[in-house]
């Protein structure tokens, strides 16, 4: 369906942006049963829904604004952060940009003084953060009453970070017959109660698909060792060299930490969490914008927003909490039709968790191994290959050079020098810890230096999903040893023995103490102790040789707030 319900400057507008034919979203507000309603619409990230409220109010807006020379705004735009809304912004510039309709931004961080002056010079379309707004309102800058629209967006996430008193304060100041459009990529409890509170006859769109979390996204997953996390995201990141990829990570620290790791391996990279100022968010946006930079490591909330072209790779360095987090945080690439891949990075024990997550969101993923050094030098050599095969538009100038290089040079020597070339800068892949001992259940082996062995205890085991992949890096960690000195493991219900030389036994037993932090909630707070005993084979059942019933599960780790921090 094209576009000509529309007014004409702005069909022209989306003409000129090359838009045909309207997304699913947009013919949806379009249709004749939305004209004149509010609406409550779920619609992913990437679906075109900033074009679609544009497009669900202009013929209202421009016909206002041909009758009224007011400075009161006509449509304000609510949107959780500052990129959001900064997105949302522009969308809207040149959608409206041959109506003359003007445009103000009011997000924190920026100038308020101008934002104000702004507001009293006089705007048709209010466009800003929660926080921002309510202040101008309170101050008398802001005034709503002449709205005809309002518009939430990605209003779950608004709810999430705690704006629900400043988005009532605002939405109280509006008037009545004002209509209300909310948008939401999910629709939790809080959001049908704001819109049962706020919205009249509200009609409900969905074009979130019944089978799948995004149509766009490749999903994957690989399971690794808590120790590997970060070795397997270099693997991820060489193995995929997309054009531009969005690391997220749980908290600031680890933001600071795995953005610091990349920068020394030599990744173009860049930043974006709480503790960056605007200045800086807005540089590093722009790096990624105009290929200075490749990657950014980021955590949720800093993302929002973020809306760039070329982002075709998304990895999930630390699982999301939720399916929610999981949709919004992928929903950065494959936006508009483009194609996108986004990777979990899940370490061993918590791979049950992750899958019902995927499950919630109903999201198909592949599980795959994580890239080894040798799949991603194959993948350099196809790429080195289709590079140099690609014709090529060049000089006079640029010939004679080649000619000249071709009278001195070899051509496997000229070969060579391009393979050479090409590879200097690129990161070199991880070798990630392999996979041990993978029958936990095996008597003692016979190795060389384990004739004489001491055996110890930890208080996890199979209930506590105990996986000899994450124990091996585990007590390396804490007992500051090699994986070689490390003999037999032996896992039972409740607990785990496993065996070391002799020789190290003091220096393993001395480390232990002093990372020990007992009541912890990660692997500091595991017990392991000596064991004057090796372990006795025990009855399969849910009791032990003393006939009592096994403690409750403490979860792997002893942590549900993802992987540990891990030295790069």
């Amino acid at each position: 369906m094209p576009f000509s319900t529309l007014p004409p400057l702005i069909s022209e507008a989306l003409a000129e942006q090359g838009y045909a034919a309207p997304t699913p979203v947009q013919a949806a507000v379009l249709a004749p049963d939305a004209l004149g309603r509010d609406l409550l619409v779920s619609a992913q990230t990437g679906s075109g829904k900033t074009v679609a409220f544009g497009i669900a109010m202009a013929e209202a807006i421009l016909a206002a604004e041909a009758g009224s020379h007011g400075r009161s705004p006509l449509a304000l735009v609510i949107a959780p952060t500052r990129e959001l809304a900064l997105q949302v912004s522009r969308e809207l510039m040149w959608l409206f940009a041959k109506a003359h309709v003007r445009i103000t931004t009011c997000v924190g961080g920026m100038d308020a003084v101008k934002e104000r002056r702004a507001l009293n010079h006089g705007t048709q379309i209010v466009v800003g953060t929660p926080g921002r707004l309510r202040d101008h309102l309170e101050r008398g800058a802001l005034d709503l009453s002449a709205l005809r629209y309002v518009v939430l967006d990605e209003a779950d996430e608004m709810l999430d970070m705690g704006f629900r008193e400043d988005l009532e304060e605002i939405l109280e100041a509006t008037p009545g017959e004002r209509r209300t459009l909310l948008f939401s990529a999910t629709m939790p409890r809080p959001i049908v109660a704001l819109a049962k509170r706020y919205q009249q006859d509200a009609l409900r769109i969905s074009t979130v698909g019944d089978t799948s979390g995004h149509g766009d996204i490749d999903y994957q997953a690989v399971a690794v060792s808590p120790a590997d996390i970060e070795n397997a995201v270099i693997n991820l990141l060489r193995f995929h060299e997309a054009e531009t990829a969005i690391l997220f990570c749980a908290t600031r620290d680890n933001v600071r930490h795995l953005h610091a790791s990349l920068i020394e391996r030599g990744f173009a990279a860049v930043a974006l969490s709480g503790e960056h100022s605007q200045n800086e968010r807005n540089n590093a946006l722009q790096a990624l914008r105009d290929g200075r930079a490749r990657i950014c490591v980021a955590t949720d909330v800093a993302a929002r927003g973020i809306d760039i072209p070329s982002l075709s790779l998304v990895i999930h360095v630390e699982v999301p909490r939720d399916a929610e987090v999981l949709q919004h945080r992928s929903g950065r690439t494959g936006r508009a039709g483009r194609k996108g891949t986004a990777v979990l990075v899940v370490p061993y024990p918590r791979r049950r968790r992750v899958e019902g997550m995927l499950r919630d969101a109903r999201v198909n993923a592949t599980w795959v191994p994580v890239p080894s050094p040798e799949a991603i030098r194959d993948r350099d050599r196809e790429r080195l290959l289709e590079a140099l095969t690609q014709p090529v538009e060049a000089s006079d100038a640029d010939r004679a050079v080649a000619e000249r290089i071709l009278e001195t040079m070899a051509p496997v020597d000229i070969a060579l020098a391009l393979v050479v070339a090409r590879k200097r800068g690129t990161p070199e892949p991880e070798e990630l810890i392999e996979a041990s001992k993978p029958d936990a259940g095996a008597r003692p082996e016979r190795r060389e230096g384990f004739d004489d062995v001491a055996w110890f205890r930890m208080d996890i085991g199979r209930r506590q999903n105990a996986d000899p992949r994450w124990i091996l890096p585990l007590l390396c960690r804490r007992g500051h040893i090699t994986r070689n000195e490390i003999g037999a493991i032996r896992i039972g219900p409740n607990e785990t023995y496993f065996q070391v030389p002799r020789g190290v036994e003091a220096k393993f037993r001395a480390a232990l103490k002093r990372t020990a932090i007992p009541g912890a909630e990660d692997e500091s707070g595991i017990t392991i102790e000596f064991s004057p005993e090796p372990p006795q084979d025990r009855p399969r059942g849910g009791r032990d040789n003393a006939g009592q019933p096994p403690r409750g599960p403490r979860g792997p780790m002893r942590t549900g707030k993802g992987p540990p921090r891990h030295r790069g």
